[in-house]
This record gives structure tokens, sequence and C-alpha cells, in this order.
């Protein structure tokens, strides 16, 4: 906050320095007069320190955002949107405050570095360079020629524009950031200082935490003293019982009996004819996509697979049947299936290694290759001669001498079939047995070729059912979840008594948030958060919600309200915290004016040592993460004894035995950089992040979402 106090105070130089502009510009001036806001009419989304934000033109960018990303949920749209219109609000303030804003020249010198349009050859010149004319032009023809992108490119244009003066803005406070040459030798010494420790530690887990009496005005008094700690927003506790729907064990019966009188050949009377007619069944059928078109829900599939591509399960029952057999019914998931093996390639799968010598010119050869053809086919029968020796390692050869993008994997092509690779390397693969090594040359250069196996493929043809809920399964669904409703709310009996009687399963879920969306074992149940934070749902209630897959029966349980969280439900975070400041006070008073050794005999604990500790990696081994006592050490001088200190997981006393100073640098420079690049990389974040903390915002998005 200092920064920016700093930047209001120094307004109009830093205008002057950056040349702003007197007016405000924006580039849909240049191609229309028109308003692009919209104007804020109706409800508001939210409000940001007194401004509000228009609900239409909200839902406009909530819908143009669902319309161009990648099927995510609706709320998960809506947040994303509302917090960028949060973050631009709250940025916006500050810009007009200050005075940012930036010029024609500088909206398109940032267009051209977003890739998406600097990267397009439709926006670049001869050359290959983003072309601000070729640009303009663009939005020229859209708005006289596509009425409907060019209101679409008006949202685009706000937010490059409004990216554009976050970064100037960023910049302005990145530019008052430094770190001396102190700093930087300092930040070195903090990485690089070590110290040597003996130390004794008399875990808090020495104490049993019964012993600590905490009461509720103690732990008030906590939250009261750490209230930033313990804000909490509104939120409701529920738990619900889930009727899922699924299949019966009836049902599964019938979907196997249905695919089992597909095998054979069945006999049918054709009233046409007045005769009987025999129709094929899986086993005996001669057009076998036909077949299946009409039978099975999943089609013929006419590639031939090797074993690793079948259903691991049964991928070796498969693999072993001979063209024409068949192996089913068998559930696989949530199907019933019947294979019949169709074909089988022997060794139609090879899998092979290979180290690729290239040379200049050669198809897709790096460019940094120099060597000639001549030199490429040398050095290959060299590599050649190297790999047929009884003891060459073919996966190290490849590895260190390949060209090819195989080499950090030892060559490994994997497993290809037929045609797969170009025609000289595909013969060689699939007229030589397993183990071969050979030459080959192709268009890419010289390859060293090892076959490392081969394997049969196949055709299987699977005739499968989907295994799904009847209709009698999903009424008596119905039935038994709304029976179950109507029983919670009349019965003087508990939500979860009832549950156990019936054998359902109890699941809670803890603080939902107003726009939440998912629950743990529901998945995305929008109505169901709205129903628990709707004004007239009390604690107790119940409701059965129709879900896609089944229903929930669900009671609200406990709410709780914006502000600083009860003792009830911070106990479980202050009571530790608690306990451990009054253990440690025990520990300390207990052992006030002890030596190291003293310390160690009396509470029957050992002196432990540690070495090569440094403050940038405050872990003890054996202790863990302990900044306080390896801070003390750091401070320390060598054979200087510590007093007790309070820390993570206990009380330490500590002998530093050894201090190894870094070795002194002529400059600290690259260090006093690498001080002033990690602040500027948290400014973006630190900076927005304290102006929300310090804002006024007014979230009704639980109102309309």
């Amino acid at each position: 906050m200092a920064i920016l106090e700093n930047i209001r105070k120094r307004t109009t130089v830093l205008i002057l320095i950056i040349g702003l502009a007197l007016f405000a510009f924006v580039i849909s001036g240049v191609f229309t007069n028109g308003d692009v806001s919209g104007g804020k009419v109706g409800s508001s989304i939210a409000e940001i320190n007194g401004e509000e934000i228009s609900i239409d033109a909200f839902r406009q960018k909530v819908d143009v955002a669902s319309r161009r990303s990648a099927n995510p949920s609706t709320m998960q749209t809506v947040n994303q949107v509302y917090e960028q219109e949060v973050r631009n609000a709250i940025l916006g303030q500050q810009f007009e405050e200050l005075g940012v804003d930036i010029e024609q020249d500088q909206i398109l010198n940032y267009i051209g570095t977003i890739p998406s349009y600097s990267q397009s050859p439709q926006f670049q010149n001869e050359s290959g360079v983003f072309d601000q004319n070729k640009f303009r032009n663009f939005i020229a023809e859209l708005k006289t020629n596509n009425p409907e992108q060019y209101n679409l490119w008006l949202q685009d244009e706000q937010a490059i524009i409004q990216s554009a003066k976050q970064q100037t803005y960023f910049n302005l406070i990145r530019a008052g950031i430094g770190a001396t040459l102190k700093e930087g030798e300092f930040d070195y010494k903090l990485a690089n200082d070590k110290m040597d420790i003996k130390y004794v530690r008399i875990p808090f887990t020495s104490i049993a935490d019964s012993t600590i009496a905490v009461s509720k005005s103690e732990i008030q008094s906590y939250i009261n003293e750490h209230k930033k700690d313990f804000r909490q927003e509104p939120a409701r506790d529920i738990q619900f019982v889930y009727f899922q729907e699924k299949p019966s064990v009836e049902d599964e019966n019938a979907v196997k009996e249905e695919i089992a009188k597909l095998i054979e050949d069945a006999v049918e009377y054709n009233a046409q004819t007045d005769k009987t007619d025999t129709i094929a069944g899986f086993r005996t059928t001669k057009d076998i996509a036909a077949f299946l078109d009409r039978n099975s829900d999943i089609k013929f599939d006419t590639i031939y697979k090797s074993k690793r591509e079948l259903p691991a399960k049964f991928a070796d029952t498969l693999m072993s049947l001979k063209v024409g057999e068949l192996y089913g019914p068998y559930r696989d998931g949530d199907y019933f299936k019947v294979s019949r093996m169709v074909g089988r390639k022997i060794n139609g799968t090879v899998k092979a290694s290979h180290i690729l010598i290239t040379y200049e010119g050669a198809d897709r050869a790096n460019p940094d290759i120099t060597r000639t053809k001549e030199e490429a086919e040398a050095e290959a029968k060299r590599l050649l001669a190297e790999a047929r020796k009884k003891d060459a390692k073919f996966v190290e050869l490849a590895r260190d001498n390949s060209d090819g993008p195989s080499a950090p994997n030892g060559g490994d092509l994997g497993y290809f079939q037929e045609g797969r690779m170009v025609p000289e390397f595909n013969d060689f693969a699939f007229q030589n047995s397993v183990g071969t090594i050979g030459m080959v040359e192709t268009s890419f250069g010289f390859h060293v070729i090892k076959i490392d196996d081969k394997q049969d493929i196949v055709q299987i043809a699977t005739l499968a059912r989907e295994i799904e809920p009847s209709e009698e399964t999903t009424s008596k669904l119905f039935t038994d979840a709304t029976k179950f409703e109507m029983n919670s709310i009349e019965s003087d009996k508990a939500f979860g008594d009832l549950a156990k009687e019936n054998k359902y399963v109890v699941r809670p879920v803890n603080k939902v948030k107003a726009t939440d969306e998912n629950l743990p074992g529901l998945g995305e149940q929008r109505s169901i958060v709205q129903w628990a934070f709707n004004e007239e749902t009390q604690i107790g209630d119940i409701k059965r919600f129709d879900l896609v897959g089944g229903y929930a029966v669900v009671q609200l349980t406990k709410t709780y309200d914006e502000g600083l969280m009860s003792v009830e439900d911070a106990s479980a975070i202050v009571l530790p915290k608690i306990r451990k400041e009054r253990k440690a006070e025990q520990i300390i008073a207990a052992n006030k004016g002890k030596s190291i050794d003293d310390l160690a005999k009396d509470n029957n604990v050992s002196v432990s040592t540690a070495t090569a500790l440094t403050v940038k990696s405050p872990t003890i081994p054996g202790a863990g993460s302990e900044p306080a006592v390896v801070g003390t050490a750091f401070a320390m001088k060598e054979g200087a004894t510590s007093g007790l200190i309070e820390g993570n997981t206990g009380v330490y006393m500590l002998t530093v035995t050894k201090r190894t100073e870094a070795p002194k640098l002529d400059n600290y420079s690259t260090y006093a950089n690498a001080v002033k690049s990690s602040r500027e990389a948290r400014v973006s974040t630190a900076v927005y992040q304290a102006l929300k903390d310090a804002a006024e915002v007014e979230d009704n998005r639980a109102v309309f979402y």
C-alpha cells in the first residue's frame, strides 16, 4: 500500500514519463462511436466500493465466455467472469484516480504482443511481422460485413484495453521497486552461510493434550485477537441420501439373456411368405457389420489390434481364439459382450529401435547437421558394427549417437503395423526376424535398425449390449426415494436413524458456499445449493431432488453467517494453537536456567546434531521445518548457546558448533537483481490482493445464479 501511496503522490510525473494521453482513447473509437458497455441497466451482480456491475452486461459476458469455453459448467463460467469483473473494477478505480490511460499506439503495440494476433498470418506483413494497418483494415471489414463478429470483437477490445492499462499500472509500480547490493549480499548469505548445531528438543507431544484445559471464553478471546484468521463466508452444512439409478441384478441377467439369444441361428415365422425363416446368429452371420448395426450397441471395428489394445482382463482369452471362434457372453464394464475372431495377421505388429544418422539436406534434418551423405553412411556403418557386437548395448548407442527424436528413449519406436513407416524401413522390419540388426537408407538418412519384438494382430467383432436399468427398476427407485423423503419429513426419527433403518448411506457435505456448484458424491448440483441458501429453507428441512441418473434426498443441517467463526466452529483450529502455547510456557517455566546437557537429562531426551543448515532452507532433519530455531542459530556466534526457543514442534535449546561463512564475492549485483526480480514478479498478485482486501465488495452472484 505504501507503493500505491507513492504513485498517488507522483501521479503527474508518472503521467509525463509514460506519455499518457490527455483524452481517453479506445480502438473502437476509431471504428465506432457506440457505447460498448451497454449501460448499467437493472440490478447489479456486485458492488465494488460503491460502483455497481450491471447484471445485464455481466450476463452478456457470461454468454460470450460460455460459447468460447471448452464446455465448463455454467457456474464455473460465472465465477471466472465475476472474478475478472471484480478485478477490472478494483483496478479501474485505481486507473481513474491516478489518471492511468493509454494512447492508440500503445494499444496497437500491446495487441502486437498477443500471440493469437501477432502470430496470425492474416495480420503479418511480408517479413512475418505484425502489421497494424492490416489489423485495422480487418476490424473495419468486420464492422461492415460481419456485425455479429464485430460485436464480439468489441468485448475483446475492452478486455485488451483493460489488460494494457493493467500492464502500464503494474509497470509503474515495478519501476519503483529495487534491491541494493547490500540486500543482494544478505540474500546470498541466507542461502549460503551454513551452520552446524547440537540441540535438544522437548516435543510438545511430551505433554498430553488432556492436561491442558481450555475454556470457551479463552477460545473466543483468541478469535477476537486474530480476527483476520477467523473470518468466514456464509456457508451451509447438508447431508443426503443418494438413490442412484443403476441396473438391478434382474436387469443384468435380462441383458445377458438377450445377448446370448443372438449367438445362434433363430427360426422365425414370416407372415408375408407363410413360411419359417432361419435368421443367422452372430456365430454364423456372413455380414458381420450389418448384423452388429442391427443388434449391437457397439459397431464393427475393422481395425486389427494387438494384444495390448484389447481389454486387459480378457486379452489372453481373446488372443487365443481361432478364426470363427466366439467368447462370451462376458461382462466388460457396463456392457455384456460376445466377441468373435474374424481375422489374424501373424507378426502383424513390430517393435523396433533405430539409430538415425542424418546429413545436410536430408528430410527434416536438423539445421545444425553439417555432415555429408558419405560421412553419414560411414558413421552408420561404424555404429552397425558396434551394435552387432556380442556385448553391445543398443539403447546406449542410440541415446548417444542418434539424430532422431527417439534418441532420449534409446531409439525405441514402439510397436507399429504394416505401412506406418517409410517403405525401406517397413520392408526391413517386417521381412526380418526378431533380434536382427541391419541398416537401411531412407530420405531421412541412414538407419541402424534392431527388431525387438513381433506380435500377432487380430480383427475381432464384438456384439455388445449396454446394461441399463429397466423401467421397472427406475420406477421402484423413484418410489423408494419419494417414500424416504416423506417418511423423513413426517417421522419423529432423526434423518440418519431413518436412513440406517432402511440401510441407506448418509453422506455429509460441510461448509458449502453460496456460489458452489459441485457437491462431493453428487457432482454439479446448483439447485441443491440454491435451496440450501434460500431464506425460506430452515435447519432440518428436507427435500428430494431429481438428478441426472437418480435422486437425492437432502437435509439442511447447519448454517454459518458471514463474520467471525463461532467458538464451536473455530475450536478445531484454535485448540491446537492454544495448547501449543500453554505447553511451550510450561516447558520453558520448568527448564529455565538449565544447560543443554541438563535439559536433555532432565527431560529424558537426547542431544541431537544437525549440519549445513541455512536460513533459506530452515529444515532440521528429524524435526521438520523450524524457521525460528534456524533463524536464531543464524544470529549466534560459533560456540554460543541459546536460551529456550519455542519452535513449531517443541521447545529447543541449541549450541552453534560450527559456522561456515559463504565465500565473499567481488560483486553481489547478480543476487541483488534476483531479489529485485522476485519482488517484481509478485507485484501484480500482491498489489491486487491488497486492493481487494481493502475494497468493499458486495457479491450478489447467489441471487442470480
